[in-house]
Parts: C-alpha cells; sequence; structure tokens
C-alpha cells in the first residue's frame, strides 16, 4: 500500500508538472501576441530618385521564396492532402533541413531573380530572424544582392515560440515581404489584413499584410506597386473574403484619383482558371479557391500569363515535388488597373528553390 501511494503521489506530482507547464507556456504565449498596427509607414532604404515615365517599359517579378526552406524533395508539417487514389498524405517538416539548405535554396532563388533583372520586385516569406531557417537573415541576403535597389520591408509574421511539431518545434519567427526598385518610392505603407484571432490560430497564421509603394511617374500621377500575401490556411475561405473585400476598396479609391495600380504577390487562390490544368495524381487540394476578375473593384484585371497552360506556380507540400504526380496550380501573379498595358510569363524554375515559381511582368504606363 506505501508503494502505491507513494507511485500515486509520484504520478500527481507529474501531472501538476505538466498542467503548471501548460497554463505557463499558453500564458507566454498569450503575453507575447500582438498584432501591427494597420497604416503603418515603412522606411525606404537606399531610396533611388529616377521616375518612371510613360515611354518605357519595365518589368516587375514576384516570388514568394518559402523562407529558403523548400527543396524539390521539402514537405511542411501543415501541409496535407489524398491522391487520386484515395491515400491521405502530409508533410513532415517544420524547420528547412539546415542552415546550408535554407542559404543555398535562398542563394538559388537570387540567382534566378538576378538573371531576369527586373525594374522592381515582390518577395514574399522571407525570414529576417526565425528558428525554421536556423536564424538565416534572409532580408538583409536580399538586400545585398540587390544593392542598386531601393528596398521597403513589412514584417508579416511574428510568434512567440511555437512548441509544435513536439520533436521538432516550428520556434519563434519574424518574416515579412520585401519591395525592391530601381526608380524612386514616394512613400511606403504597411496594411493590416482582418485575420483569424480564433485562439489557437491566432498564434500560428501570419499577421497577413500588404504593402503600397507610391512610385512617382513624370505626368505628375502616381503608380502605386501593392505587394501582397493573402491568407492559406483559412477553412472556407472566409477570412480571405475579408482580406478581399479592403484589398478592393483600396483599388477602388485609388481608381477614383486616376491613379495606375500592379498589385503582385502570393494571392493563395487559383488566379487564372488553374484549378485542374496541370498533369497530377493527387485531388484537389481543399485549400485551393478560385479568384477571378469578377471578384476585383471595378477597372482591374488579372494578367494571365502567356504561358500559364505549360508553366504553375506553386506546388503541393503534403509530399516531395515530383512533376506531373504533386499537384500544381497558378496562384502568384499580378492584377493592373486601367491605363497599365502589361502582358505576363511564368518563369519555369521547377520549384527548385521553393514550393513557388516567379512571375514576371512587362508594362507600361499609357
Amino acid at each position: 500500500m506505501r508503494v502505491l501511494k507513494t507511485a500515486g503521489k509520484i504520478l500527481g506530482i507529474l501531472l501538476l508538472l505538466i498542467v503548471v507547464a501548460v497554463v505557463g507556456y499558453v500564458a507566454y504565449m498569450q503575453i507575447q501576441y500582438y498584432r501591427i498596427e494597420d497604416n503603418l509607414v515603412i522606411f525606404t532604404e537606399n531610396n533611388r530618385e529616377e521616375q518612371l515615365g510613360t515611354d518605357s517599359s519595365y518589368t516587375i517579378m514576384t516570388y514568394n521564396i518559402g523562407f529558403g526552406a523548400y527543396s524539390e524533395d521539402y514537405t511542411f508539417f501543415m501541409d496535407t492532402g489524398e491522391m487520386k487514389d484515395g491515400t491521405k498524405t502530409a508533410g513532415k517538416s517544420s524547420r528547412a533541413e539546415s542552415k546550408e539548405e535554407a542559404c543555398s535554396n535562398t542563394e538559388g532563388s537570387i540567382g534566378l531573380l538576378k538573371e531576369e533583372d527586373p525594374d522592381f520586385l515582390f518577395i514574399q516569406e522571407a525570414d529576417e530572424k526565425a528558428t525554421r531557417s536556423y536564424q538565416l537573415n534572409q532580408v538583409e541576403m536580399l538586400k545585398e544582392a540587390f544593392s542598386g535597389y531601393g528596398s521597403a520591408y513589412a514584417c508579416n509574421f511574428h510568434s512567440a515560440y511555437l512548441f509544435y511539431p513536439i520533436l521538432e518545434p516550428h520556434g519563434s519567427v519574424k518574416a515579412g515581404m520585401l519591395t525592391l526598385g530601381k526608380y524612386r518610392i514616394e512613400e511606403s505603407i504597411r496594411r493590416q489584413f482582418p485575420v483569424d484571432n480564433s485562439f489557437i490560430t491566432k498564434f500560428t497564421d501570419l499577421d497577413r499584410c500588404f504593402m503600397i509603394s507610391r512610385v512617382p511617374v513624370n505626368n505628375g500621377k502616381e503608380l502605386l506597386l501593392i505587394n501582397v500575401h493573402l491568407s492559406a490556411y483559412d477553412e472556407g475561405g472566409k477570412i480571405r473574403a475579408k482580406q478581399l473585400e479592403l484589398l478592393n476598396e483600396v483599388l477602388a479609391e485609388e481608381r477614383e484619383k486616376g491613379n495606375y495600380v500592379i498589385v503582385g504577390g502570393d494571392f493563395n487562390h487559383d488566379i487564372a482558371d488553374s484549378i485542374e490544368s496541370f498533369p497530377t495524381e493527387q485531388k484537389v487540394p481543399e485549400w485551393v479557391f478560385q479568384l477571378d476578375d469578377s471578384q476585383l473593384a471595378e477597372g482591374y484585371h488579372f494578367v494571365k500569363a502567356d504561358n500559364a497552360e505549360l508553366v504553375p506556380t506553386c506546388r503541393g507540400a503534403d509530399i516531395p515535388y515530383e512533376e506531373g504526380v504533386t499537384y500544381t496550380v497558378i496562384v502568384d501573379g499580378f492584377i493592373v488597373s486601367e491605363g497599365v498595358k502589361a502582358r505576363a510569363e511564368n518563369i519555369d524554375a521547377g520549384f527548385r528553390y521553393s514550393d513557388h515559381n516567379p512571375v514576371k511582368l512587362t508594362f507600361t504606363l499609357e
């Protein structure tokens, strides 16, 4: 009996310690939790002086670099799917395979972009300081690689230490989006997207935003460059609908002012009627929602890439990438306003360095 009582006491103490640890961790997460303010002014570093004109052609690219983790064989723990034969699939990793791998993929992404030599760049999922990329400062790597560009950075994900998955915690993250340009940026503003504030999700989802950069044009107008990254893990698409509503409000306001507008980035929606366009052995994932011109503010439209039938821009990360097997779709690209004449090309990078491929837009202002 004495042994049983002793064992019972020990078990009770262990359970009490577990409860205290869990309650303490939840309190820690809640204390650390905050949302970044809306309409935050972003300083443009290394700003350029040259202005855009209406007599020249320019290029802009968008690329979600996936925090340098997504080699072709990488899978992410939050991604799930299903093969057409009914087999369930799920990603495994919560971090890049190593710091060297994250650095190599980031350098690979930079190399792709430098080959194209665009006038402007929209980058998403660049880590500033994060456990998942082993504290590699990808934002500084990009700024240094494009030292001839002005740069504006907006934090898009800041979280306390996430102890999940247990065996390889995702850890703490500070990451965001970067807009780079060879021409003067008069002002950049970070706008806060609506996000899911439910108890668990608010700790794990990105603090979504879009960044508006105002670029003066020599005819007295402005070109608004809007770098976006909409929510991905959003059951039913309710949060994304609210995010689109806010974006459309901004687009409508700028149309009334007569400004040029280019919106680019990772929309986390099928934006090119590509849900079932590419060969795959997987079913269409639940996260794929469609977005088209009818859902945009008046006077705006998506620019479908000339090679959209051939090159997807995003792969599922529930299984390693294998062409013709892994599900792929087009979620990255551009929206333009009236007065912007543009054509787009999806760059076939083979998903070597990210779970996304870059997209290039060539445009003139009329």
